[in-house]
């Protein structure tokens, strides 16, 4: 029997977990006050490089004595930051339930050389907090970008400990509530839930970080990139705008309009709201499916960004190339680009459900969802 495709398409396919759809209405005349072609140390460049950070503190909430900074090298960089100037002051625990934190326990065990302690996970599946030493420096993921797994809240974080907290945050800041008490070093990439353009990273430090990265010396060398203290004192610019190496003034533009588009839905909650909406569409569609299943094995650990598939009907010869095909199809008809799962995740799709992915789309994408999975069926029989 021939199958009907479906009817209704996503006005926007675009449901890549990085870089991520751009705000709904988004014009390239929107970036018109870039200030091109000037020095970012220039007063134009530094208003607007403040101006980023004012915005950031306001709609995350961030505390007023937490450091702020704008750094290179997107998530990666801030992340890497934090791992080569604050560890190996005391011991360190590596928690890894995904690919990203897997990087970070090579970094540190393997380029470090750091004898820390390791703790993971598989996929779909996030380690017990309760058996993490705090006392230690514990280095986490707050929500696995390649599979779809989150920690439910800074609950099992005690607030008193010896110990920092280093959190991977890219794909949970703006959608996810961030309990700061929780939180000594927080990470981030404006290319995730916001849908700003790649290359830059957020680093944002605690009073008690900052106390360590103005007590301790590493042992190794360190980069001049990664620098941030200058005669055993915090270099203080890096956090009011003047930034280690060049920023694209053109990239800090599209930030600031996608943070004042927050701003006009409701800042943070209204961020989280659209992200919930948009993964609750894909929970609720999946629920009486025998076919398809969230990769997440706790619903309470569930993404509301990096939503992640598998594909669970006994038919399926080959996983791997199955799911590859069904993301074919799907990019083919032009409904979802880049939505197969992530190269080291477990066979399936990934769709990014943050808040500037629009919950029509998101509703649009699922029967094509269902009808690429059947005519791959068909087509392996």
């Amino acid at each position: 029997m021939a199958l009907t495709a479906p009817a209704t398409r996503p006005a926007n396919p675009r449901f890549s977990s990085g870089p991520c759809a751009k705000i709904p209405g988004f014009q390239l005349d929107m970036l018109a006050d870039a200030p091109l072609g000037r020095s970012h140390r220039a007063a134009a460049g530094k208003s607007k490089l403040k101006e980023a950070i004012e915005l950031t503190r306001e709609i995350l909430g961030v505390p007023a004595d937490y450091r702020i900074g704008i750094v290179p090298a997107s998530d990666t960089g801030a992340v890497e930051m934090a791992l080569w100037s604050l560890l190996g002051a005391r011991p360190v625990e590596m928690l890894a339930w995904e690919s990203f934190g897997e990087g970070w326990v090579t970094d540190v065990v393997k380029q470090l050389k750091l004898d820390a302690t390791v703790r993971k996970a598989p996929y779909g599946e996030i380690v017990d907090f309760a058996e993490v030493d705090f006392n230690k420096d514990v280095v986490f993921t707050w929500n696995g970008t390649t599979s779809g797994v989150r920690l439910p809240s800074a609950d099992v974080i005690p607030a008193e400990r010896e110990g920092l907290t280093i959190c991977d945050a890219t794909s949970a800041a703006f959608a996810m509530d961030l309990d700061w008490a929780k939180l000594d070093v927080t990470t981030f990439s404006w290319q995730k839930v916001l849908g700003g353009e790649g290359g830059h990273g957020v680093l944002i430090l605690s009073p008690r970080a900052v106390a360590r990265l103005e007590s301790y010396v590493p042992a190794w060398p360190m980069p001049k990139i990664f620098r941030m203290t200058k005669g055993g004192k915090l270099i203080e610019g890096i956090f009011q705008g003047e930034t280690i190496n060049t920023p694209s003034m053109l990239c800090v533009e599209d930030y600031l309009v996608a943070l004042k588009w927050a701003q006009t839905i409701g800042g943070l909650k209204g961020l989280i709201s659209r992200s919930e909406a948009n993964a609750d569409t894909v929970k609720n569609f999946i629920a009486d499916k025998s076919w398809i299943a969230n990769l997440a094995v706790d619903p309470a650990t569930a993404s509301c960004t990096s939503v992640c598939l598998k594909f669970t009907d006994a038919r399926i010869k080959d996983a791997a190339a199955f799911a590859k095909s069904v993301a074919k199809r799907l990019e083919k008809e032009g409904v979802a680009l880049d939505a197969g799962a992530y190269r080291d995740a477990p066979a399936g799709l990934r769709l990014w459900c943050g808040a500037t992915v629009e919950q029509a789309d998101v509703a649009a994408l699922m029967p094509w969802i269902e009808f690429a999975f059947e005519a791959e069926i068909a087509a392996q029989a």
